[in-house]
């Protein structure tokens, strides 16, 4: 049960001070764009130090099908991990409604950072970005968290700078999504188109999720 708590736990941090940031600074600007992305991104090193040693700190879905898919836990713990995920997520989203209805400041992305499809082109190429998107992420993921040639310690950070490199990249097509638990909370509380497109990013980062698992399956050393 610990290790649920804590992944509830790390997603709302990520979502809560990611989308936050979006929210205060904005995204349409170069500076907004690096900041929301250095924020998405320590957030992910802060928890991977916190609740690293609980969890392995996945709070993100779409690394939790890839971690399972590589045979490193079991469906079981996968279905646990994924209720503490969106649970964390849900209530991030609704902490950011709380927080923009009571401050002065206004809410820059309109929509409590919640996700778009529509500088992607629509649908399915917002679905290609976050396919690849995540495909990345994922793989970095289980790359530098493998026991025999991950990178040890330093994984959380190596976690932490590749979500900032895809944010950096994905920010003004999609909103960054890369993951299922950080785009429920804001679209459910956001409600609107944002709730109408979650699904993408619900369906599209499994699917890289899935895909870096079978290209780091194939990549990987023999045990």
């Amino acid at each position: 049960m610990k290790k649920y708590i804590a992944e509830c736990l790390g997603t709302f941090v990520l979502t809560f001070l990611g989308c936050g940031t979006a929210m205060f600074l904005g995204c349409d600007t170069p500076a907004g764009v690096v900041g929301t992305a250095i924020a998405f991104g320590l957030a992910v090193v802060a928890m991977a130090y916190t609740i690293g040693g609980i969890s392995g700190c996945h709070i993100n879905p779409a690394i939790t099908l890839g971690v399972a898919l590589s045979g490193r836990m079991s469906w079981k713990e996968a279905c646990g991990y994924w209720v503490g995920q969106v649970i964390g997520g849900i209530i991030a989203g609704a902490c950011l409604l709380w927080v923009s209805s009571i401050v002065a400041a206004p809410d820059l992305t309109g929509g409590l950072g919640s996700n778009g499809v529509a500088n992607a082109g629509g649908v399915w190429g917002a679905c290609l970005v976050e396919v690849m998107a995540t495909f990345l992420f994922v793989l970095v993921v289980l790359g530098t968290t493998d026991s025999k040639v991950g990178a040890g310690n330093f994984a959380g950070l190596a976690v932490g700078l590749s979500l900032i490199l895809v944010h950096l990249v994905c920010i003004n097509l999609t909103g960054t999504s890369v993951n299922p638990a950080r785009s429920i909370g804001p679209a459910l509380f956001a409600g609107g188109q944002a709730l109408k497109d979650v699904w993408v990013f619900i369906c599209a980062p499994l699917v890289g999720g899935a895909l870096s698992a079978c290209v780091w399956t194939a990549l990987a050393p023999e045990k």
